[in-house]
């Protein structure tokens, strides 16, 4: 886990340190303008209202999630997502999983958000995170996902929380 981090981590910084151009800070193409402010809008959503970012997803989305653990694979489909990664954290959290936005990039058909997460857990615990998703944009939908994140606190909250009650 910790190389994949470290792999991750040097692949954006050697992405940035080249100069890839960043709809943010260039003005970038207006595929790229789009693709941002499809996602923005929806963190932002997520951030103020609640929720999740997941109504971006198209039907058929294929999510990985890189690394060792129960919760790590792919996923094909919003429902199988939501069924064997999502849902398992969530119903262990007492509220909303709030996202802390740090940056966002879209270059070509991808945006890259650096966020943190942090919710109380069932049982009263403090759950944070910190993730880095990389979505492939097709017509204001992602389309594939690979979603890096310390895979350790998300299963310690799915093994040592109960279920919220409905």
């Amino acid at each position: 886990m910790k190389l994949t981090i470290t792999i991750f981590r040097l692949a954006v910084m050697a992405f940035v340190v080249a100069g890839a151009p960043m709809s943010a800070q260039a003005g970038g193409s207006p595929m790229e303008q789009r693709n941002e402010k499809v996602v923005r809008d929806a963190f932002e959503t997520w951030a103020t209202e609640g929720g999740n970012v997941f109504k971006i997803l198209a039907p058929d989305v294929k999510w990985t999630i890189p690394g060792s653990g129960p919760v790590a694979g792919t996923y094909h489909g919003i429902d199988d997502f939501m069924a064997r990664a999502s849902v398992p954290l969530v119903q262990r959290l007492a509220g909303p999983l709030k996202p802390k936005v740090h940056h966002i990039w879209a270059v070509d058909d991808r945006v890259i958000i650096r966020f943190d997460g942090s919710a109380m857990t069932t049982s009263g615990a403090t759950y944070t995170n910190q993730f880095v998703w990389i979505f492939k944009m097709d017509d204001g939908q992602v389309v594939e996902a690979e979603a890096f994140l310390d895979l350790i606190a998300y299963q310690t909250v799915v093994d040592n929380n109960p279920v919220r009650a409905q």
